[in-house]
């Protein structure tokens, strides 16, 4: 079987708020086409990871983005590069039209835009429907399906997205993660933050564990779900 191309790398990774240490010596690998998960609790480190990734906060470590440290990178040339984030609590630009958060999406992609647009469409027909809608008018999970389209019209290498669950029904949480997986199957590489293990692990190939800015374990999701603490901790005690 042919080896998958490693896409992001992170080595020794801390990220400090004066005397809180929100991330210690994080260590991490996401290969072409996979899911990973990152599981924990709110206040975990999750988000902090994320932000660091993208420079939004200021880490310390190695952080290597298609085989180039990017640690030293600007947040725009970051993301220039390949990488979007999808933040949590399906954050848009309310007064605006969802067609213009779309073009805001395409910022750094200008000219695949009418492809991409086509692919955003494709996976959410609501928002072909309601291109012309003020954004803030959308319900919570259509507001999320446009965050999530926002991202995609940058033709991003690496999908990173923060609590997508958050906020929303069961119905809308199970939609939302078979987009993901679709999205997956089309050949783009997640890497997903999420307080909700049992549908992270559904979804991803492999997790990672973190509690209080460390990685307490890492596995394959059928590893993370046979696991004893994670079960008894994340899972519920059954999946």
């Amino acid at each position: 079987m042919k080896k998958k191309n490693n896409i992001l790398k992170i080595e020794n990774l801390s990220v400090t708020y004066g005397p809180i240490k929100a991330l210690r010596k994080a260590n991490l690998e996401v290969n072409e086409g996979e899911v990973v998960a990152l599981i924990g609790a709110n206040g975990a480190g999750k988000t902090s990871l994320l932000k660091a990734i993208l420079n939004i906060e200021k880490p310390n470590g190695k952080i290597l983005f298609l085989g180039k440290d990017i640690i030293s990178k600007s947040t725009d040339n970051i993301v220039a590069s390949g990488i979007c984030l999808i933040p949590e609590g399906h954050v848009i630009f309310s007064s605006m039209t969802v067609f213009e958060n779309l073009q805001l999406g395409a910022y750094h992609n200008s000219y695949d835009f009418d492809k991409n647009l086509e692919k955003v469409f494709a996976y959410f027909p609501i928002l072909q429907e309601r291109s012309s809608q003020i954004a803030g008018t959308l319900s919570g999970g259509e507001q999320q399906m446009l965050s999530i389209g926002r991202g995609l019209m940058s033709n991003p290498k690496l999908i990173m997205i923060d609590e997508p669950s958050l906020g929303l029904a069961p119905k809308i949480v199970a939609d939302i993660f078979e987009i993901l997986s679709e999205l997956n199957e089309e050949g783009y590489t997640i890497l997903l933050a999420e307080q909700n293990a049992k549908k992270a692990l559904e979804c991803a190939h492999r997790g990672y564990v973190l509690e209080t800015g460390r990685f307490i374990l890492q596995g394959t999701s059928r590893e993370l779900m046979n696991n004893q603490k994670a079960r008894r901790v994340y899972l519920g005690g059954s999946v």
